[in-house]
């Protein structure tokens, strides 16, 4: 019986580099599942559908973080298992995580909890239906 020893997955390129999980040691993440769902929500698209359905009413001089970024980062948060946005906080520099919001890991860090409660507070019945 053959051993499989392959080291390392090939994901799709963010900002034009090569994302590789590689299980030899480096940076960490404890969910290395985000990424895969990254692919999957990336092919169906349905993130960018729900992004559509909400209206964005911030102050854009304000803002840091667009409304795919921030329903990304919490429909990753929820399917990983983090329901409440306390987790938001350590999850928002994880690599896997970040990997997940299509930024790389030496990039800005994602949201943070009072952020994250600010845009699941900010959403309207109007959006919802």
């Amino acid at each position: 019986m053959e051993e499989n020893t392959q080291l390392t997955l090939q994901f799709a390129n963010i900002s034009g580099k090569k994302v590789t999980a590689d299980f030899t040691g480096g940076d960490v993440t404890s969910d290395i599942g985000v990424m895969a769902m990254r692919e999957t929500a990336n092919r169906i698209g349905i993130i960018e559908q729900l992004a559509q359905a909400i209206h964005d009413d911030r102050h854009q001089s304000y803002v840091k973080h667009e409304i795919i970024e921030l329903l990304t980062q919490r429909v990753f948060q929820i399917a990983c298992g983090y329901e409440d946005a306390n987790d938001a906080n350590d999850l928002r520099i994880d690599p896997g995580f970040k990997v997940s919001c299509d930024r790389l890991p030496s990039e800005a860090d994602l949201a943070s909890q009072p952020t994250i409660t600010r845009f699941e507070n900010s959403i309207s019945t109007k959006d919802l239906y």
